[in-house]
Parts: C-alpha cells; structure tokens; sequence
C-alpha cells in the first residue's frame, strides 16, 4: 500500500492520508464536551436543537449524541440526516429499552470527552447556559454544574401546569430531605459534570425513572463540588411530555434505594408494592369463594392463579417497564411466568392446606401460600421471563 507524507515543522514525515480519508478528517481533535439528550418521539425538535447548539457553541469543542429510546416518528433518521453533513452529531438506536435514567447512562458512557452535558429534546432547557457551565467546569471551580429552576433568577413557571411545578417542588423538598442533597434542584434534568465521576458510579446507578442527577449525587462516593446557575425552563414547543403516574412511582422508589444505601433496589421496591397488592387480590377471591362451599383447596389453587395473573400483568407495566412484554410476546411471557411459578402454587396449595384447621384462620393459610409464591415470582421471572437482552 502506499502511503501519502507530508513533512511536518519539525522535519518529521507524517502521513498526509490513510485508508481514503482526508487529513482534516483524521487529524481532527477529539471533542471537550459532550451534549447527550435523550429522546422520544422528538423529530420535530432535532433540527432545531442541533441549530441553537451550533449558535451557542461557537467557542468550545463539542458533539451532540441523541439517545433514541425507537421512536415511531423517526426521530433517529431526522438525527441521522443531520450527522451525515455534522461530525459533531451523533445517534444512538435503542431497541426494547426504555428509560431516560438509562439513555443518559448509554450516551455518558459512549463519549470520550472530558466533560459531560445533560439536556432534553423538547427545547425547554436553555443552551445558552452551557458556554458558562463549561467556563465553571474547564476553570476547575467545580465537578458537577446545575442549571436550576430554582436558584435566584430561575424560574419553572413558564414551562410547567401548576400540578406539575407543585409536585417537582414537593419531590425536591423530599430529595433534600431524605438524601441530604445539598443542591436547590435536585430534579434537575440539565446539568454538566466531569465523565470519570460518571464512570465511577455508574454500576451503582438505576436504569430505570427520569431523575439521574440525583442518583448520581446520591451514589458518589466522595463529596462533589456542585454549583448551580440559574435559569429560565421553557414551554415545549413540540410534542408532548413523557411524564407520568408510573415515573412517579418510579422516583419514589429511586428515594427508598438510596435513602437505604441501595440494600432495597428500584425494581425489588416495586416488585413488592406490586405483590402487595396481589395479596390482597389473592385474598379477596379466597375470601369470596369459601363461603359458597368451594372446597379450599379449590379455592385456593384459583385464588392463587388470579393473583398470579394480576402480579403478572402489573409487573410487566410497572416493574419491568424497561423490558417491557408486548402483543405475542406478552401472551408467552405469561405462560413462561406460569410455569416457573407452577412450582410455587404446588407448593403454596400444599402448605396452606397444612396451615388450615378451622374456617377462622383461612387468612393466615391464605399468607403462607402468598408468601411462597411470591418468592418464586421474583427469583425465577427477574432471571428468566424479563431478563435483560
């Protein structure tokens, strides 16, 4: 193969050109920032965006990553459009995985940038912050920098209903209060902050919800220098928000892992709200069946197998939202759940039957067949029926 020199100002010869790519190509250096949003359904904004990014970034080295959860409206090919004429932009295709907290963790962890920057799709966080978050980041001054809605100047008014500011006022108010969190704005969706502080933590970070920031902050092992800026959080412009009941829920249990040292998980916190629940579902038909002479073991092989129903298909919308079982697959994954759960319902029916003695302790037979089927519900269907792929 021949190779194309040049020689270079101190009298070294270099290669001019290497595999058919141009020399400003490969010589180009690597990116100081890194911009990582995450995204659903956005196509409308991705233009927009990369054109403001463009404006405000005139000074600094960067990139953008788009962190694309499949969207339907083809959010990835209108990112991939633009990268094929930006070097600076790129996309990321995540197929059957959803969640911010993990699209963020996949863009921090795919860039090789000193430095950081989370933001959303949606046009609501302003990129004109990011210049001086990158000034207060590169001077050193701090190792995690927070645009806040709620620091002097900084406002949500404009961007949120009265419900939605009230709440993400009261989820601050319970960060600050169980996590010890010494930041204004905990819930925070825009922020910049070194990328070896994310490489530390991120096997102790959940993958699931929409607040990253705080499990970053929650699970650094040292300390962090945090500054915050204000600034101002804007309406949407284009479609329309991912919140919901489940992220909620979601975020609640994002505070009890943390707030016990991560001994209770995220999923294992709901998979237990969710069995809970099955509890009393598997009572009440228990309960319902009995007085109309259904023999208990009868009743309670039914009751069991209803709970079990119900505990599967709340677990497949909450639980494990992230891998979440649809059309054919949702029809499989219950028989799979089923028949790892057989086992469990022998078991359950058969101690239950021990455990009762009179009409009046049905309840107490009732918990221990619940209690045995629920340990086989999660040991066996976190490993198999949802298992990561």
């Amino acid at each position: 193969m021949n190779h194309v020199t040049h020689k270079t100002s101190s009298g070294a010869m270099e290669p001019a050109a290497h595999a058919g790519f141009p020399v400003t190509e490969r010589q180009r250096g690597g990116a100081e920032l890194t911009i990582v949003i995450p995204t659903l359904n956005e196509r409308a904004n991705i233009g927009l965006l990369v054109g403001r990014l463009r404006q405000s970034l005139r000074q600094i080295e960067w990139e953008v990553v788009f962190v694309d959860d499949d969207s339907k409206d083809g959010t990835i090919a209108a990112v991939r459009d633009i990268a094929a004429g930006d070097h600076r932009v790129r996309g990321i295709r995540r197929i059957a995985r959803r969640g911010l907290a993990g699209a963020c963790l996949e863009g921090i962890l795919s860039s090789s940038a000193p430095f950081v920057a989370v933001m959303d799709g949606d046009l609501q966080h302003d990129e004109t912050c990011l210049p001086a978050m990158f000034e207060i980041m590169r001077r050193g001054e701090a190792d995690l920098v927070i645009a806040s809605r709620y620091e002097n100047a900084g406002s949500a008014d404009r961007g949120l209903t009265r419900l939605r500011s009230s709440g993400s006022r009261l989820a601050t108010r319970l960060a600050r209060l169980l996590l010890k969190t010494p930041i204004n704005d905990p819930m925070s969706g825009f922020f910049m902050l070194r990328r070896d502080i994310v490489d530390a933590v991120a096997p102790r970070l959940s993958r699931q919800g929409f607040k990253i920031l705080l499990d970053i902050v929650a699970s650094s092992a040292a300390p962090l220098r945090i500054r915050e800026i204000p600034y101002v959080f804007g309406p949407r412009l284009h479609g329309q928000s991912k919140l919901d009941s489940l992220v909620v829920l979601e975020y609640a249990g994002l505070l009890v892992a943390k707030a016990s040292g991560d001994l209770v998980s995220t999923r294992f916190l709901a998979f237990g709200l969710v069995g809970s629940a099955g509890v009393v579902v598997h009572l009440s038909v228990l309960h319902a069946l009995l007085p109309h002479g259904v023999p208990f073991a009868l009743a309670q092989t039914a009751a069991m197998f209803t709970a079990m129903a119900f505990n599967y298909t709340l677990n497949n919308t909450f639980t494990y939202r992230d891998q979440r079982r649809r059309g054919w697959r949702f029809l499989t994954g219950f028989a799979m759940f089923a028949a790892l759960c057989s086992f469990g319902v022998i078991a359950g029916v058969g101690v239950s039957t021990l455990l009762y003695t009179s009409p009046s302790r049905w309840w107490a037979a009732g918990l221990a067949a619940a209690a045995v089927g629920a340990a086989w519900n999660y040991i066996t269907n976190s490993a198999i029926t949802w298992r990561a792929r």
